[in-house]
């Protein structure tokens, strides 16, 4: 009988969770280099490349592909014939131990996401426990894990429909795909999960997420079954959106449609869709009790080797711009950001607002400057910051009126479109939305020469940074009379490519 000892499983998920927070599944990476060479529009052809560069980055320094390093999701295969070792542990209490070492290690400190009391005070737990743990018992001797950190931006964007079994499966995707907007850093994959009840097809998408990126080859051989039907139609169709990388249009959108489904009643289709973005991590492993898992490491040689042109970028000063400098930049520019900025998310634009309704004064002056949606990860050894990707810029809508009115902010940064209250808030106010790459976190932190906290300090990775870049990328997402290029950019890409009428 196998014996899988507490030490072997905590240093295996603890290792695991290290490994993929700054090496892309290979599949992956190989998949995005394609879909970049095959990539007609510049702009996301452009923000594939600081996706690729930024994932050759992280592996070779060792830190992570995105600040937002995960809600951990682990699915746990347990052999008949395994007993456990565990000492006066249970096995989510070893789980989650490996959990906390992983998100501790001082060599690459991860962020800590995750909130006790989400109806209540929300506060933080520190060490990105608990995980998210499935089980199955299975025949055998061996304990199989797949070990996977999912990004707020893409989970948060997760659909759930219970259709009518005469329903269009195909017709339900499509129609809700551009609802998800971009908040969910396409190109990725989309999981879908079909039968069984709500919670089993919610279950069943997200499993499929952890198989490999096969979609050209069964292209090549042709579907077998239904399923694999779907997943071409769907991939084939959901392309033909023109939403492409980053919501800027384009021609690939997602590099892989994955699909599971179970038997489900009579009266019943259940279906869920769980989208994987463009820090897609996981890692497979078996345990055997002959010790922690090994896991094979990537050769640097199975990255593209790609620099990024900055030749037809323009360069702005914040610490000079001008509003008639703003004015003049137009949906889809790419500009390099040197300067001052500050940042805040969520939490300090909430408490930024509740200060204006009291009438309070900020500790920091705004005016004129531009605001960054981040939460960075801590730094190691000399770097100024860690990994600063920006957050989905929608969830600061309802901020967006009163903080542009209070403080004579000219500029926002984030990922992602806008929703209508945010563009409605930058068109009154003539100020402007631009846009950082989401999935290209590390690289946008070489940008950053200085950091520090100004204001907020208690709200840890959400507190206000002050931070001082140096030719930071991004492109100009909503301009100063309220154009964005996430409304015109897909439905121009929709009618090149063709396949589906363009709806006004």
């Amino acid at each position: 009988m196998t014996v899988i000892k507490k030490d072997d499983l905590i240093q295996s998920v603890a290792d695991a969770l290290q490994f993929i927070s700054y090496y892309h599944p290979v599949d992956f990476i190989q998949a995005i280099h394609a879909a970049w060479e095959r990539e007609e529009n510049q702009a996301a052809k452009d923000a594939m490349a600081q996706i690729l560069i930024n994932s050759r980055m992280c592996a070779e320094g060792h830190r992570p592909i995105c600040q937002d390093t995960g809600i951990v999701t682990i699915f746990v295969k347990v052999g008949m014939n395994v007993r456990w070792d565990l000492g006066d542990l249970s096995l989510d209490d070893a789980i989650n131990e490996g959990v906390r070492r992983a998100y501790l290690n001082p060599d690459n400190v991860l962020r800590a996401s995750i909130l006790r009391d989400p109806a209540g005070k929300r506060q933080n737990t520190k060490d990105n426990t608990p995980a998210v743990i499935h089980y199955s018992i299975v025949p055998g001797d061996k304990v199989d894990i797949t070990v996977a950190a999912k990004g707020g931006g893409s989970e948060n964007k997760s659909k759930m429909a219970m259709l009518n079994p005469s329903d269009s499966i195909v017709d339900w995707v499509l129609k809700t795909v551009p609802t998800m907007g971009a908040g969910w850093c396409p190109p990725g994959m989309l999981g879908i999960g079909i039968g069984g009840t709500a919670e089993k097809a919610a279950l069943l998408a997200k499993e499929s997420l952890m198989d490999p990126v096969d979609i050209q080859e069964l292209i090549a051989r042709g579907p077998q079954n239904r399923v694999e039907e779907l997943r071409i139609e769907l991939y084939e169709k959901v392309n033909a959106l023109g939403i492409g990388a980053q919501g800027l249009g384009g021609l690939t959108t997602v590099i892989d449609i994955k699909i599971k489904d179970y038997p489900t009643h009579a009266a019943s289709l259940p279906v869920a869709m769980i989208p994987n973005c463009a820090a897609t991590r996981h890692v497979h492993f078996e345990l055997d009790g002959s010790g922690p898992a090994e896991l094979e490491v990537p050769k640097l040689e199975d990255w593209p080797k790609l620099t990024f042109d900055a030749s037809k970028s323009k360069r702005v000063n914040l610490d000079t711009v001008t509003p008639e400098e703003i004015a003049s930049w137009q949906p889809g520019d790419t500009l390099l950001l040197s300067g001052t900025m500050y940042t805040g998310r969520d939490a300090a634009h909430k408490r930024m607002v509740d200060m204006f309704a009291k009438g309070e004064k900020l500790p920091v002056d705004l005016r004129g400057k531009f605001i960054y949606y981040v939460g960075p990860v801590d730094p190691v050894r000399d770097e100024v910051v860690g990994p600063a990707g920006p957050t989905t810029a929608t969830r600061m809508d309802k901020f967006t009126e009163t903080v542009l009115a209070e403080t004579g902010l000219y500029g926002m940064i984030g990922k992602s479109e806008r929703g209508p209250a945010g563009i409605a808030a930058i068109k009154n106010h003539k100020a402007v939305y631009l846009m950082a790459v989401g999935g290209a976190a590390y690289l946008v932190s070489k940008a950053i020469r200085k950091s520090r906290v100004v204001a907020f300090e208690d709200l840890g990775m959400e507190a206000i940074y002050e931070f001082v870049v140096e030719d930071m990328p991004v492109s100009v997402a909503v301009d100063v009379n309220g154009t964005s290029v996430h409304n015109t950019a897909p439905k121009i890409w929709q009618a090149k490519i063709g396949k589906i009428p363009v709806t006004a």
